[in-house]
């Protein structure tokens, strides 16, 4: 069983169309929806969690249609939206009591092991807090009621390097368990790199690439050479490439090049900048 397949999801609003979107998360595994503001990121995880209505398409949630057992949902899936939702004149204190009569298997322990660990205060109000303390309260209860599934929309933002590491490490150690899963949209690649296992990248509501994150380094470089060593490779070999007089550079599929051209490594967020030139 998957944690999260979607299937032909599709989505319109005013100038804008999630169009017929499908991916698969196995469980154990983290998946980072890579993409520019504006690309369905926020809109995807709204629609898993039957927050809008969808125009077409179906999503399933540990095997169940995300319509049909939405009790399910709410016990098994912990949410950090961009705007985390926890009301302005509660303090982290009130919220632990509020979530202990909210979830079954609310665990007090573990939420003040989070607040301890990510420093958040627990008598301070919520509106007072940072943006950063207020999305690092957000993770704290999203990862206090035994979830299996994970869905977080730019849940790192905010968040200073240190405190990003630390969350990052958190992510990490979740997904130690095999029925624990992630989705995570954030802008901040470096972050998704580092904690992913696939990848998917959405560039105005269309899905470019969904891969494993190691299969997609392995099968891609960076070749920089002149316009005429480029002429010298199969088309089938090129994903991409950028021109200037100083030369090209070009994104290639490894297996495809001849061994005698030098193929630098590429990370995902280069990645991302050529596929999404590859389709404008």
């Amino acid at each position: 069983m998957n944690a999260l397949e979607i299937k032909q999801l599709s989505k319109s609003f005013p100038g804008f169309q999630l169009d017929h979107l499908s991916l698969t998360l196995p469980n154990g595994c983290i998946m980072g929806l890579i993409g520019e503001n504006g690309a369905g990121k926020s809109t995807t995880i709204k629609l898993i969690l039957n927050l809008i209505h969808k125009d077409s398409g179906t999503v399933t949630i540990l095997g169940r249609d995300n319509e049909d057992h939405l009790t399910l949902t709410k016990e098994n899936v912990g949410v950090v939206m961009d705007d985390v939702g926890i009301p302005d004149y509660l303090t982290a204190k009130q919220v632990g009591k509020i979530m202990r009569h909210t979830f079954h298997n609310w665990q007090d322990d573990v939420y003040a092991e989070y607040l301890k660990k990510l420093s958040i205060p627990t008598d301070k109000l919520f509106k007072n807090l940072s943006r950063g303390t207020k999305m690092k309260l957000g993770i704290a209860v999203a990862m206090s009621h035994q979830p299996k599934l994970l869905l977080l929309d730019e849940a790192t933002s905010g968040l200073d390097p240190v405190v990003r590491d630390e969350v990052v490490e958190m992510l990490s150690d979740f997904t130690r368990d095999e029925t624990h899963s992630i989705l995570i949209s954030s802008h901040i690649v470096s972050d998704l790199e580092k904690l992913c296992d696939y990848v998917a990248f959405l560039h105005k509501g269309k899905l470019l690439l969904c891969e494993e994150k190691d299969r997609l380094l392995e099968e891609y470089g960076i070749l920089h050479c002149t316009a005429e060593q480029l002429h010298e490779l199969d088309a089938d070999a090129i994903r991409s490439k950028k021109e200037s007089p100083y030369g090209v550079e070009a994104l290639v599929r490894r297996e495809a090049v001849p061994d005698n051209f030098s193929i630098s490594p590429i990370g995902i967020e280069e990645l991302f900048l050529f596929v999404v030139k590859e389709v404008r």
